[in-house]
């Protein structure tokens, strides 16, 4: 099997054996264009909280990783039997009726590209649609904790037609990236169960009504038509490989190709975790915490609670940290001083590893600091991305791995308060299961399992979402009957990785309790929001 995962800045490809999940190459493809935050390519400056991608880049992946990853594997493509992909999301697109992204026909129209899942400018869309929903008592909105976010599908919608009603009129489809790519692959048009219920507010076997719609705004009424209403299932198979698409990527005509899926929702099938009270965290630039379960409960500030969502016969919860690696990366790249990074390159490391070295010698509250880990918004359980970081307690004594081991701490403490209000309202959360490259950091690993106060399970692979979506490519292709015997067979997970030290989580109360102060206290966002319009202003 090939297992495809388009992630934030390149596509990686994963070569799988069926039987046993073992893997046998792989191969990254970087995007030409990455993430486009600050200008269209070769055209205008855009606004702050865009985040745009390339549909060219998302093809280039399956032209150069997925022949690679194949090549590597040093097996015969005649022996693969299906490819399945993952992307993140809510990244969604306007198209014509052919699938042919308006990006192409119109590169420069910021509004033709595809948003990507941390373009934030659509958060006063986002506040219209809770406010009437909340107003109206729309049955669909507890589902979602609440409130929807400015990532998904509707508020990015709303967005394009009132800031661009051409293009808004033009497009015939507003497709979510992973349904896009199958249809890349297979020249079929498909729609998962997946991205529809979590970012397209599909419940119970519909989207919100045309009439909702329309009281959003009048042009805003046929929305939904753009959106496609017959969802295929997870583990599906959306088609067969196409002629155009076998000649990318080098595979055989015909084979399975199964139904798109969310990078971070088929991850829990190479853990292994998708029985009832295994919470995957995939942590990365964000996190995405996801988790099957026999119960249907309201989490506040939940992402989202989707029947059939992660595997077929069970409710899937999504939760989520807009920042995490992000949060990390922009400290090492702003504010480390020259002298440090001097001598990162005596020893041989990056600013990361020189900082942690220096943060995990401490003891726990010894910098005295706390920060909010909002720097990227906030997705769970407040669901507002106009928020940001906070840092209290720095004085002239406070060095760059203080702040660096308060913010490791912070999204600690993001992550236990998400875990609590699951708990708190009924769904236990029963193993902690993380995935992701800041797995491999061992002392922020340590960190979490102090802060959590439990044992960290571990996916035993590095590719863990594309070993996913070449598990439900493995059930598309009929090689396994289900989601959950072809993740038993395929999946990995080491139990009980990290296991918390007591007395550091003593300690780590006590901060934790000053954190929440902090949380409850900008919860409102007033201030931050104030600030944020205030920059806006400037910008513009």
């Amino acid at each position: 099997m090939v297992g495809v995962d388009f992630g934030t800045l390149s596509g990686r490809a994963v070569v799988v054996r069926v039987a046993d999940g073992a893997e046998l190459g792989s191969a990254v493809h970087e995007y030409a264009h990455g993430v486009i935050e600050e200008r269209l390519p070769g055209g205008d400056r855009l606004p702050p909280g865009w985040a745009l991608q390339s549909p060219e880049d998302w093809r280039d992946v399956l032209r150069h990783a997925v022949p690679a990853a194949v090549a590597a594997a040093g097996v015969a493509p005649a022996d693969i039997i299906g490819i399945g992909t993952d992307f993140t999301a809510c990244t969604v697109l306007p198209t014509a009726a052919d699938g042919t992204p308006l990006a192409e026909r119109h590169p420069d129209r910021p509004h033709a590209w595809p948003k990507l899942w941390k373009h934030h400018a659509a958060q006063p869309h986002a506040d219209r649609i809770n406010a009437l929903a909340a107003e109206r008592g729309e049955p669909w909105l507890a589902r979602y904790g609440g409130k929807i976010s400015s990532e998904w599908e509707w508020a990015k919608g709303l967005q394009l037609l009132e800031e661009d009603p051409e293009t808004y009129a033009a497009a015939d489809r507003w497709i979510e990236a992973a349904d896009w790519i199958v249809w890349q692959l297979t020249g079929a048009e498909s729609r998962n169960v997946c991205t529809a219920g979590y970012k397209g507010i599909h419940q119970d076997g519909a989207y919100p009504s045309e009439e909702f719609a329309a009281a959003l705004d009048p042009g805003f009424a046929g929305f939904t038509a753009k959106l496609g209403h017959d969802l295929a299932p997870l583990g599906g198979r959306a088609g067969r490989l196409s002629a155009e698409a076998a000649g990318w990527t080098g595979l055989p005509e015909g084979v399975a190709v199964a139904v798109g899926n969310v990078d971070a929702h088929v991850t829990a099938a190479a853990a292994d975790a998708v029985r009832p009270g295994r919470m995957v965290a995939i942590m990365g630039t964000s996190t995405c915490h996801v988790m099957a379960s026999d119960r249907l409960a309201e989490v506040p500030g939940m992402c989202g609670v989707v029947r059939d969502g992660i595997v077929p016969g069970l409710w899937g919860y999504e939760a989520g940290q807009s920042g995490v690696g992000d949060i990390f990366g922009w400290f090492a790249e702003t504010s480390v001083p020259a002298s440090y990074a001097r001598e990162a390159d005596a020893r041989g490391m990056s600013a990361h590893e020189y900082l942690t070295s220096l943060a995990e010698r401490q003891r726990v509250g010894e910098h005295g600091l706390v920060a909010l880990d909002w720097h990227n918004g906030n997705r769970s359980v407040l669901v507002d991305h106009d928020l940001s970081g906070v840092l209290v307690g720095q004085t002239l004594a406070t060095r760059p791995e203080d702040v660096y081991r308060a913010l490791i701490e912070a999204t600690a403490f993001g992550a236990r308060v998400i875990v609590e209000t699951f708990e708190s309202s009924g769904v236990p959360v029963e193993e902690f299961v993380v995935a992701g490259g800041l797995l491999g950091n061992r002392f922020l690993m340590q960190v979490y399992a102090d802060v959590l106060r439990r044992p960290l399970s571990a996916i035993g692979s590095g590719q863990g979402p594309a070993l996913g979506s070449a598990i439900h490519a493995a059930v598309a292709a009929g090689a396994h009957p289900d989601i959950t015997a072809a993740a038993a067979a395929m999946g990995k997970r080491v139990p009980a990785a990290f296991t918390p030290d007591p007395a550091r989580a003593d300690a780590y109360d006590r901060l934790y309790a000053e954190y929440r102060r902090l949380h409850d206290h900008f919860a409102d966002g007033a201030l931050l929001h104030r600030l944020r319009a205030i920059r806006n202003e400037a910008a513009r």
